[in-house]
């Protein structure tokens, strides 16, 4: 298939103001956003890109997890949409670019090429995946493993925020549960423009990261129990600290991260210690290890390792410890040719770039399983995410959509 010329540009101020004009829609307390699934604020933001969709000709698809399809009617009737998307929903505490970016760099797409009056033969359908930061109803990109048969969509409507709501009645609520069979749809391909949410690309001066792979990840929940006393008046030879056999096993956690570089992490960052108070030595702690690499092998030797070791530290400190594996999902592998054009339209363009491998789970690692999938990220400040100081530059976000414009247009094929 011919490749786009490198004089097809998107209109980078028009990307801009669509998202500095979507953050004005459900604003944080600090500068970033508060627009998390299926809340009223939700709802305002997808009533914005309805309208936004329907301005530039297309038609609105909606299915029964809220999914929405945005599409731009190709040449051939027959052939399958090449997918463009991310998610509009945020953390509690959520930045501006973190999935919006992906969203609304699709719609610049269209509305690109209807300024230049571009047809394509592929259908291209922009996608608003529902739920994907999985911080109201858990787990994460929940409606796009609906999509691509990981979860159940019954145990997905089932799924409870903090004050017991249900996913499929607030869906319900907000008035954007579709009739459409969720799943159902075929794509000829599926590429997702991503704020990087790590430091690498700005460090290392680059603008565009060309995603290969995404990690795999292991929640193992450890509970390691010892004996309450007083910290005061109790000798230490004789204390049982759950606290600090805790501490001994996220060292170990660090140290097997470190061995298996340069792309496996460990830490944990949910912890409990019990009592919790100022003058009781600890008598229990509960705590998530979280690992991740792009190789499930080595995943599931760290995984060991942490067990083995954790049962001799403990045991050595007079300690009991279970472990209980609560959540994760394989590694992704993106599908090749979708990644070669990614990467031939950053050079094509002549943007500097690199190979990365994305920290996060996103809704791309899920349509991996279903369609030809592929990834673009562009640099943010510092590596900073999930945070209301969340910042990418104009400059950042027009060179991560030109080069998602030019691989979403020569796998949808220009019809000269």
């Amino acid at each position: 298939m011919a490749a786009p010329g490198e004089n097809l540009r998107i209109n980078g101020d028009r990307l801009w103001e669509s998202i500095m004009e979507m953050a004005r829609i459900g604003p944080g307390v600090a500068g970033g956003n508060n627009r998390q699934t299926l809340t009223d604020a939700d709802a305002e933001g997808r009533a914005l890109f309805q309208s936004w969709c329907e301005a530039a000709g297309l038609s609105m698809g909606l299915d029964t997890m809220g999914n929405m399809f945005a599409r731009r009617e190709g040449t051939d009737p027959d052939a399958l949409p090449v997918y463009v998307g991310s998610h509009l929903d945020t953390q509690p505490t959520g930045g501006k670019y973190d999935g919006v970016l992906g969203v609304l760099g699709g719609l610049e797409i269209i509305r690109s090429l209807n300024d230049l009056d571009i047809k394509t033969k592929h259908p291209i359908v922009v996608t608003n995946w529902t739920n994907e930061e999985g911080t109201r109803f858990a787990p994460a990109m929940l409606s796009s493993g609906v999509f691509a048969g990981v979860h159940e969509q019954d145990w997905a409507y089932d799924r409870e925020d903090a004050e017991g709501k249900r996913f499929g009645d607030e869906l319900v609520r907000i008035g954007w549960k579709g009739d459409e069979e969720v799943g159902q749809r075929k794509m000829h391909a599926f590429f997702e423009l991503h704020i990087e949410q790590g430091p690498i690309l700005e460090a290392e001066g680059k603008d565009i990261g060309v995603v290969t792979h995404g990690q795999g990840l292991s929640w193992t929940q450890v509970t390691i129990t010892g004996k309450e006393a007083h910290t005061g008046s109790t000798p230490m030879p004789m204390r049982r600290n759950a606290g600090l056999g805790m501490a001994r096993v996220l060292e170990l956690v660090d140290d097997i991260a470190r061995s298996h570089k340069p792309h496996a992490v460990g830490a944990a960052g949910h912890i409990d210690i019990y009592p919790n108070s100022r003058n009781v030595i600890p008598g229990k702690a509960v705590f998530t290890v979280d690992f991740r690499s792009p190789d499930l092998e080595v995943i599931k030797k760290m995984e060991t390792r942490m067990r083995q070791e954790a049962e001799e530290i403990c045991d050595d400190m007079g300690l009991k410890v279970k472990f209980e594996k609560v959540g994760g999902f394989d590694p992704v592998e993106f599908d090749k040719s979708c990644v070669e054009a990614v990467r031939n339209a950053a050079e094509r363009l002549g943007y500097s770039h690199r190979n990365i491998v994305s920290g996060a789970g996103h809704d791309a690692c899920w349509i991996n399983r279903v369609a030809p999938t592929a990834m673009v990220m562009c640099p943010c400040v510092d590596g900073l995410s999930h945070n209301e100081a969340e910042e990418i530059s104009p400059e950042w976000a027009r060179a991560g959509a030109e080069v998602l414009f030019h691989a979403v247009v020569e796998t949808a094929e220009i019809v000269e």
